[in-house]
């Protein structure tokens, strides 16, 4: 029963409407999984002033392009890669290598009529592979005319056709009654700029040559035999020390069979040298390689037959 002077509802109002639901308590944080930071609570005093990135952080999205500074060279790992100093251009391929393999191309008009031709010769490696070509510069009246004592240019090309080697023989004397105008051989690379000499030295039996680097100092010597002639075997010119004590490698004049020794003049030569010596002594050492091609192993142009020690 209704309290007095309260009347009691009144008919046609609404029911009541449930409760609003109440906010559930903020749970509380559990522990920091580990490797997570935990940041202290901000206390009173100044602030803890931003901390720039770590290295190597880039803020793509929020950095303008024109703000962006240059990265950290030393951010970034490059790969070791060995400089080579003093070496020529295009004499890279001759510090890996301890052997090289010249031929001689046939000249069917030379082996047929007995008319001279430029000398031309494939350089190859240990595997076949060609890696330069020789082509002798000459005219023809020299050719002819003088023989295995003509001066020459020989011009050598890498695979691509350019001009790596240039090697430069004057008219010089083989007799060794004129000791002071003996053969001699100059190497370029590049074409113009002095790398090696190609000296004789004066001996009365037996050929020799220095190996001289571009300010003309002796650093190896080359000995052959008293006979630079083999008939069935390979002709051996040992490449020696300075001392003349020790064997440091050889050039090698190889047996190209019956037909071509008799008929022709084109020869095939190994040469041999150590994996770590100066690319432009190796140079220098073709350019050795080329000369006693021509100074025994040539036809003559006198008599039509090659030149060898005893002849010279």
């Amino acid at each position: 029963m209704a309290a007095p002077g309260y009347p009691g509802p009144q008919p046609g109002y609404p029911a009541a409407s449930p409760p609003y639901p109440m906010p559930q308590p903020h749970p509380i944080p559990t522990a920091p999984s580990p490797g997570f930071n935990v940041y202290p609570a901000p206390g009173p005093g100044p602030g803890v002033p931003p901390q720039p990135p770590p290295r190597g952080y880039q803020e793509h999205a929020t950095t303008p392009q024109h703000h962006r500074q240059a990265p950290d060279p030393h951010a970034t790992i490059t790969p070791y890669m060995p400089v080579g100093t003093g070496i020529p251009p295009a004499l890279e391929y001759l510090t890996q290598i301890d052997q090289i393999l010249i031929h001689q191309k046939v000249e069917l008009v030379e082996a047929f009529i007995g008319f001279e031709g430029n000398n031309k010769y494939e350089i190859l490696n240990s595997l076949g592979q060609q890696i330069f070509h020789a082509e002798e510069q000459n005219d023809c009246c020299t050719r002819n005319c003088c023989g295995s004592l003509r001066r020459f240019s020989m011009r050598v090309e890498d695979t691509a056709g350019r001009e790596v080697l240039r090697m430069v023989r004057p008219l010089k004397c083989v007799s060794c009654w004129c000791p002071c105008c003996l053969q001699e051989l100059e190497v370029q690379c590049p074409p113009g700029i002095t790398i090696g000499h190609v000296v004789q030295t004066w001996h009365p039996f037996m050929p020799k040559f220095s190996i001289q680097n571009a300010e003309k100092e002796t650093v190896l010597r080359v000995l052959g035999p008293c006979f630079a002639f083999s008939c069935g075997g390979d002709v051996t010119f040992e490449v020696k020390t300075l001392d003349e004590s020790r064997g440091v490698g050889r050039i090698s004049k190889q047996w190209s069979g019956l037909l071509k020794e008799v008929f022709t003049d084109t020869d095939n030569f190994g040469i041999q040298f150590p994996m770590d010596l100066d690319v432009k002594i190796k140079a220098v050492l073709l350019g050795a390689c080329f000369l006693i091609d021509f100074m025994f192993f040539e036809k003559t142009g006198e008599v039509g037959q090659r030149s060898s020690v005893i002849t010279s």
